[in-house]
């Protein structure tokens, strides 16, 4: 891993090296960073259930043998559309799901904290590696070092054309064009409409607590802004998916330095 970086000023001009801080010698681990990220994104998923007589309050009963038919409870009555049919169990019209999630399972998957934290030093130290950002799908021409830091002048910009042109001197431009590009469905389900369209993932721009950009998050397409005390793997790699192109502040990565995210008492932000 590169100990040391190129400092940016938000026009694209050199400005300073520094030593990267520790957490950037950090090994390459991408099966702990894929299980950090399966793991923290079980806590997003919300407790389903059903009411436990759904399907089956109906007025049927089974008409017995002797028929030539089925013993299922059918519907009982005369003129209506249903009369007859087979109702209140499993695999039926109308009836009861065979085997429907239940509101107590258990679906939020734990993690130990020191690997949790290895994954997320993982990810940080992969954002200096340009052939794991090549291979995620991100357009690097221009780029002339990573991983890219910038100056603190880019926690104080409040307006979207700003931070574009601040984005163009860095050498995204190739990489924001592509996230503009319309991403169609491959195939359209209840969820996901026919013809709707999803943006590709860009930029990541990290900054301290506090800073005016972090209201310009998801401004302009692909493009995301986060504090570097609420940082997470669900960021850093998308879909599991290491690395993502990452941007960091001068004061965010003095805050990894002051209080590296492998040591003991460092915030356990991951796992917001």
């Amino acid at each position: 891993m590169r100990s040391e970086s190129v400092v940016m000023s938000i026009d694209g001009s050199t400005k300073q090296t520094i030593s990267l801080p520790q957490v950037f010698q950090t090994p390459f681990r991408p099966e702990v960073i894929h299980r950090v990220y399966v793991n923290l994104l079980s806590h997003m998923y919300q407790r389903q259930g059903r009411y436990p007589s759904a399907g089956e309050i109906v007025s049927a009963e089974s008409r017995n043998t002797g028929l030539g038919i089925a013993r299922l409870a059918r519907i009982r009555g005369q003129g209506f559309s249903r009369s007859g049919q087979a109702a209140g169990v499993a695999g039926v019209r109308a009836g009861r799901v065979a085997h429907p999630p239940e509101s107590w399972k258990v679906i939020r998957k734990k993690i130990n904290k020191k690997e949790r934290r290895l994954g997320l030093s993982s990810a940080i130290a992969a954002t200096a590696r340009k052939d794991l950002i090549i291979r995620r799908g991100h357009s690097t021409e221009g780029i002339p070092n990573f991983p890219i830091i910038s100056s603190d002048d880019i926690e104080s910009i409040t307006k979207t054309r700003d931070l574009q042109k601040t984005l163009v001197a860095f050498g995204l431009a190739n990489d924001l064009s592509r996230a503009r590009r319309p991403k169609k469905n491959v195939k359209a389900t209840a969820n996901k409409g026919s013809g709707t369209t999803h943006a590709a993932k860009s930029a990541l721009i990290v900054v301290k607590e506090g800073s005016k950009i972090v209201r310009l998050s998801n401004s302009i397409p692909g493009v995301d802004v986060k504090t570097v005390d609420s940082l997470s793997v669900l960021d850093l790699a998308p879909g599991s998916k290491p690395i993502r192109l990452t941007i960091f502040s001068r004061g965010s990565l003095d805050y990894l330095e002051r209080s590296s995210v492998t040591g003991k008492d460092n915030r356990d932000s991951e796992g917001k």
